[in-house]
């Protein structure tokens, strides 16, 4: 891995891809030791959780259902502060175990807004998986029950996590190179 360039900015590798297959395989066993004997529903939320989504997947045992549902928070490297709700839940929660599929939490404010909306469906649980969280920059403290990664408050690229558009496709994680650096 080396540095890569998108749009105008570098960023340096930071997250491998081996390194994350082995955290959301070590994740995925968690889940299925945990929710043996349920079958619980999986929300991810777009774009970012996709190929997150895509590899708990690959790893569950547990027979389980998925749905996507896209929620914005970001525009460019910078958090809108706003949530906008894209495309909605079709499926009934009452009673269900819920395991939200998300790439990062770092403000918390998406999943403070979301989650509420989910609690008032009564699920029968409900439960948060991130591939990554930034506590420095948590202002809406959000539990988060199977973690992949605690990383610092930088901005991050690749594996479904992206800079306007660019880099999702990438099979690791990268930081932005401040300047400087």
């Amino acid at each position: 891995m080396s540095v890569i360039k998108v749009h105008d900015k570098e960023f340096q590798p930071y997250i491998d891809e081996v390194a994350l297959q082995q955290r959301v395989k070590e994740m995925a066993e968690q889940i299925n030791k945990d929710l043996q004997g349920e079958r619980p529903l999986f929300i991810a939320i777009l774009n970012g959780s996709f190929m997150f989504a895509a590899d708990v997947f690959k790893y569950l045992t547990i027979e389980a259902e998925i749905s996507f549902i896209k929620l914005a928070s970001y525009k460019g490297t910078k958090s809108t502060g706003n949530v906008v709700q894209a495309i909605g839940l079709d499926e009934d929660l009452f009673g269900r175990t819920v395991v939200i599929l998300e790439d990062i939490v770092d403000t918390g404010k998406t999943l403070s807004q979301f989650l509420p909306q989910l609690e008032h469906q009564q699920p029968k649980k409900l439960l948060v998986a991130s591939l990554l969280t930034k506590p420095e920059a948590m202002v809406h403290p959000i539990k988060i029950d199977y973690l992949g990664f605690s990383v610092p408050n930088k901005f991050l690229l690749g594996y479904g996590l992206d800079y306007d558009g660019l880099g999702r496709n990438l099979p690791a994680i990268y930081q932005l190179v401040e300047a400087g650096q």
